[in-house]
């Protein structure tokens, strides 16, 4: 009863403190996720060498790829159960829940295998030289024998946030972010595992706290729980998961092409330490970006939740007050790049070519950075009030009719900063796109709000 009560309170309490309620401890755990990924960074530059850390950013096409089907999955069953919860249809929320577990197992399987099988030829296509690919296999070979512990660690995790259970999505994420950070040092300096064993550490790491969240799922009194009778593939629910999980999907999908362009371009100008200066960025970039994660995930099930309960103010209203929070979050971290970047690259590697092409590239990569947070709500939003066809095209919009062209264009050009210019160009237009769509959707649905009411 207090679970369905805690459901309630999303159609009711004011928006600014659910808002704060979700979305705190959505930004705690995504922070310390991404603190999560730099500390594996950090620990392979400053413990394995400089050509690591190169090879390490090779595998962030692999892993997009991997997360593509996870967050078709996860997106799509938390987004789903939202809806549900909202029209308090509590039997279709767990079948739900069943689904999306079955589905995390058998992709994740799938996805795992047919990766291991193939594992050289698609790194050395995701841009691995013959000095990178050691680090490469070492470290996805690992990551991929865990693969299914991954899905379904971050598929529960988007669960326990759609069903009023924010808090314990938070410390499920801190708790893998503590231990893998004592982890790595143990298994990178002291065993003397090298690059295998930052992969062994984040593995384990979310062994133990998936064990955690089976056993948070099993309490009957939960309003989301581990049930009979609810793990099975119906055509309908699977449908309506993969239909709104395509946008997540896509763009992961489309993120994986454009790093795997990036990184073969990057090669191609500036050699493998400038691959590695993309992994340094993308780490601090990343940074931030995770926190605009955790608000969007504090904003989602909001949103989903007044939409299904058609309380169109309140959904307004808590996404004007995300895109206040995500461009405040953007502009810090464009004040971090421009003016801090020395220091930032300097947390990874103590080489100085390494340092000297990070700096150059933190600067001109995240130029725009302070658009894309706004554009990033509007494209969450979409996503979770089941707008899907929207989502999907403002996901790919930035990646593939921006990014990518900008990325094949310039860099002939003006060879490496062509490259990292391709960012802040594709943002900014991006930014005009998902505003200008926005706009006209607001229009209308505040149109559709006055014809109910007369």
């Amino acid at each position: 009863m207090d679970n369905k009560k805690a459901t309630l309170e999303l159609g009711t309490k004011p928006v600014g403190k659910l808002l704060m309620q979700y979305a705190l401890p959505a930004i705690i755990a995504m922070s310390a996720s991404s603190l999560y990924n730099m500390v594996d960074s950090i620990f392979i530059g400053q413990g394995v060498g400089a050509l690591a850390i190169s090879g390490l950013a090779i595998t962030f096409p692999f892993m997009n790829l991997s997360g593509a089907f996870g967050a078709a999955i996860g997106v799509g069953s938390s987004t789903l159960i939202s809806v549900r919860l909202g029209q308090k249809d509590y039997d279709t929320a767990l079948r739900i829940f069943g689904t999306c577990i079955c589905l995390n197992v058998i992709l994740g399987v799938v996805f795992a295998f047919l990766s291991l099988v193939f594992l050289d030829p698609i790194l050395l296509f995701f841009g691995a030289s013959e000095h990178t690919l050691p680090y490469a296999r070492e470290y996805m070979e690992i990551i991929l024998l865990g693969n299914v512990v991954t899905h379904l660690y971050l598929g529960l995790n988007a669960v326990l946030r759609s069903a009023s259970k924010p808090r314990q999505a938070m410390f499920a994420t801190i708790f893998t972010v503590v231990l893998n950070t004592l982890l790595d040092p143990l298994f990178i300096f002291v065993f003397h595992w090298g690059i295998k064993g930052a992969a062994i550490a984040t593995v384990l790491s979310q062994l133990i706290a998936l064990a955690w969240q089976f056993r948070l799922f099993s309490n009957k009194s939960f309003i989301v729980h581990f049930e009979r009778g609810i793990y099975s593939l119906k055509r309908s629910i699977v449908g309506n998961i993969l239909g709104i999980g395509m946008s997540p999907f896509l763009m992961h999908v489309a993120s994986c092409l454009i790093v795997i362009i990036f990184n073969k371009s990057l090669y191609h100008y500036g050699g493998d330490l400038a691959v590695g200066a993309y992994g340094i960025v993308n780490r601090i970039s990343f940074l931030f970006f995770m926190v605009i994660f955790g608000l969007n995930q504090g904003m989602s099930p909001i949103a989903g939740y007044n939409y299904g309960a058609m309380h169109f103010d309140r959904l307004l209203l808590v996404v004007r007050y995300a895109m206040t929070g995500a461009t405040i979050i953007t502009c810090i971290g464009w004040v971090v790049s421009v003016f801090f970047p020395y220091y930032c690259a300097r947390l990874f590697t103590t080489d100085t070519t390494l340092i000297s092409l990070a700096e150059h590239g933190l600067r001109m990569a995240n130029f725009a950075i302070p658009v894309v947070g706004s554009q990033m709500v509007i494209t969450i939003f979409f996503q979770s009030i089941g707008k899907a066809k929207i989502s999907i095209f403002l996901s790919l919009s930035r990646q593939l009719l921006f990014l990518l062209p900008v990325l094949l264009f310039l860099p002939p050009i003006i060879g490496l900063d062509g490259v990292w210019l391709s960012f802040p160009i594709s943002d900014f237009i991006a930014f005009l796109v998902s505003v200008f769509i926005m706009t006209r959707y607001v229009r209308r649905l505040k149109l559709q709000q006055n014809t109910s009411l007369t």
